[in-house]
């Protein structure tokens, strides 16, 4: 089978297509013929900083049918449509190749009517937004619908992935849903993600705007540069709010203290790949029900482009998403 290795960390060329043999899965694994793969900053961030073990194929999200069970494994999973989820965290097999084997509780059921383009683009940003989501002082542990009722979100960089989904979940929730963006053309992007209101901080003031849209504060913050947010944050928060990061390409920050005590603050840090399990179980069933609602979707038409590559060129689609793209990376894996 054809995949793409790197045995040594480094840029975009240390990506090498190869042939395989095609995997056996283990005990308590699923083999999944893999149609998409989906790539994430994590993905080309752990290609440059670290070295692997043994030759790792890249990307933890993606999605296909599962062609062949370990032990322990159900066969009636044969044929399943699954989409895939931290697929190479501490482990050699990610997404970039026709066949990966993958714990079976990675590999979830897709829906009928979602398509493996949805599949690809659920995994990472998705799991994340729900753990962002779900900070908070009292819960919930997982969202389903009613369950942010009276609360405002704040997702800053809402025409990211992460804040895409984000924006879906606080909404199929009932949050009322704020965003944040720097012009109008990610303004439509959130919008068509189902952001009630969107605040352009290059053309408004931001903490003004937001203020105005919910005067008793924001109750959660979904932050992706709190180097550049954390007066703004606190600006606009309620008395209790958390305001959970997972991303700062800003570089380090520091919380305005007195105003966080006041107002009783917490600042949550995020890294997917070392939240509980439990919590990962928790947003892995909420995201699979909002999936069956129909509630969280991908492509344009809900502000999350897609940008296609075969699997040959995962360089460049590691590049893209370095580089910033808007929307969604995917590999064409199945051709």
């Amino acid at each position: 089978m054809k995949a793409i290795v790197y045995s040594s960390s480094g840029g975009p060329d240390v990506l090498t297509l190869t042939d395989r043999p095609v995997p056996e899965p283990g005990p308590g694994e699923v083999r999944v013929k893999v149609h998409v793969s989906g790539v994430n900053p994590t993905d080309w961030k752990s290609r440059e900083n670290t070295s692997p073990q043994y030759p790792q194929v890249p990307n933890q999200d993606g999605s296909g049918v599962i062609d062949a069970v370990g032990a322990g494994v159900p066969a009636e999973r044969v044929g399943e449509r699954v989409w895939l989820w931290e697929s190479a965290y501490q482990r050699p097999d990610g997404t970039a190749q026709e066949f990966t084997t993958v714990p079976a509780r990675k590999a979830v059921r897709l829906p009928d009517h979602a398509s493996f383009d949805l599949g690809a683009s659920i995994g990472v940003p998705a799991i994340t937004a729900h753990r962002a989501l779900t900070v908070a002082e009292f819960g919930p542990v997982r969202l389903a619908p009613g369950a942010l009722a009276g609360r405002t979100v704040l997702v800053a960089g809402g025409a990211g992935a992460v804040g895409n989904a984000a924006i879906q979940l606080a909404r199929w929730a009932g949050a009322t849903v704020v965003t944040t963006v720097s012009s109008p053309e990610k303004a439509a992007l959130a919008t068509a993600a189902g952001a009630h209101h969107v605040v352009n901080y290059r053309e408004q003031d931001a903490a003004a705007e937001i203020r105005a849209l919910a005067p008793d504060g924001v109750h959660i913050v979904v932050e992706v540069a709190p180097a550049h947010n954390a007066a703004l944050d606190t600006a606009v928060t309620a008395n209790n709010a958390v305001i959970a990061f997972y991303a700062n390409d800003a570089g380090e920050f520091t919380a305005p203290v007195r105003a966080s005590m006041a107002q009783n603050l917490r600042w949550q840090g995020l890294l997917l790949y070392t939240v509980p399990d439990e919590a990962k179980d928790e947003a892995v069933a909420a995201v699979s029900a909002a999936l069956a609602d129909d509630a969280l979707r991908a492509g344009p038409e809900v502000g999350l482009p897609f940008h296609r590559y075969p699997l040959e060129r995962t360089a460049e689609a590691h590049e893209a998403v370095r580089g910033g793209a808007v929307g969604k990376v995917l590999i064409d894996v199945a051709g």
